[in-house]
């Protein structure tokens, strides 16, 4: 964590540069495997579909990784403050909000790697056409591999949906933090030619 003195004297919080690189590469990484996701399940069978597929596995992989290198992170990084105006009941909303953040970046990769693992199709998972992607060791059992098929597969389409839903939440909290309430929250996590010292 770093920060500002702005010209109140006032402190001003903000993410470290690996934590701002790591939360824009995650969050640029989300928006396409939730467009990829939303796209390829209404489109017909064919080549295209197949890479869209592909591309979104890849993608899934990036997340999952990209959480975990965050996850190491912040084992060493408090981030900053949130503001000493802010209610204790939306506090506690944010820092809920993060954990379900973290839980679904982590389920949602791994219930996709566990459906590609079952599927009756075997297709490989290849991570951008430079490697392969192994499956997840899973039971040989015909039936036991149906069940992990049925129970990923609708884990996965209920985190998505999920997923989708809290980033329009984190998204208007964060609009709100900006243009409202005027804080450091948003700030604290942009490059400072985006956001130029208050005061």
């Amino acid at each position: 964590m770093t920060g500002t003195v702005t010209q109140e004297g006032q402190h001003d919080p903000r993410y470290g540069g690996v934590a701002m690189a790591l939360h824009w590469a995650t969050a640029a990484a989300i928006f396409l495997m939730l467009a990829s996701g939303l796209t390829m399940t209404r489109m017909a069978p064919g080549m295209t579909a197949f890479n869209l597929y592909q591309w979104h596995k890849a993608l899934g992989i990036t997340v999952l990784a990209l959480t975990l290198i965050r996850l190491v992170w912040r084992l060493g990084h408090r981030p900053p403050p949130l503001p000493d105006a802010m209610p204790a009941l939306e506090k506690l909303g944010a820092r809920l909000a993060h954990l379900g953040f973290y839980g679904l970046l982590l389920g949602l990769p791994l219930s996709g790697w566990l459906l590609v693992s079952v599927s009756p199709l075997n297709l490989p998972t290849s991570w951008f056409g430079y490697f392969l992607i192994p499956h997840l060791p899973v039971p040989a059992d015909a039936e036991m591999r149906q069940t992990l098929n049925s129970l990923s597969e609708t884990a996965h389409g209920l985190g998505g949906w999920t997923l989708l839903a809290l980033l329009f939440v984190h998204i208007a909290a964060a609009l709100r933090h900006a243009l409202i309430l005027h804080d450091h929250v948003l700030r604290s996590m942009l490059p400072r030619w985006l956001a130029p010292r208050k005061g």
